[in-house]
């Protein structure tokens, strides 16, 4: 009974780290999206593939301080200011 216990309890706190945890690890390193575009391989991305994946970043990236996600004008000036800061 205490072994299922103890495995629940740390099941919890493994999961709680993980949605508590930034949205992206580069925003985390305090990098840019531009960090994120790489390929599978770890090679840079280019040209429609880049600005696709930093796009992508940038939307994901876009939350209030209190980790909701943000809408309307405030989510474009958010997402414009992020690809701006990683092109």
């Amino acid at each position: 009974m205490i072994r299922i216990v103890t495995a629940a309890t740390l099941a919890c706190f493994i999961s709680a780290t993980a949605f508590l945890s930034p949205n992206s690890p580069a925003l985390a390193q305090g990098g840019s999206c531009k960090n994120e575009a790489m390929s599978k391989d770890g090679k840079p991305l280019a040209g429609a593939a880049k600005t696709s994946a930093i796009k992508k970043c940038c939307e994901t990236a876009a939350v209030s301080k209190d980790g909701k996600a943000l809408a309307g004008a405030a989510k474009n000036a958010s997402v414009k200011k992020c690809i701006a800061e990683s092109s």
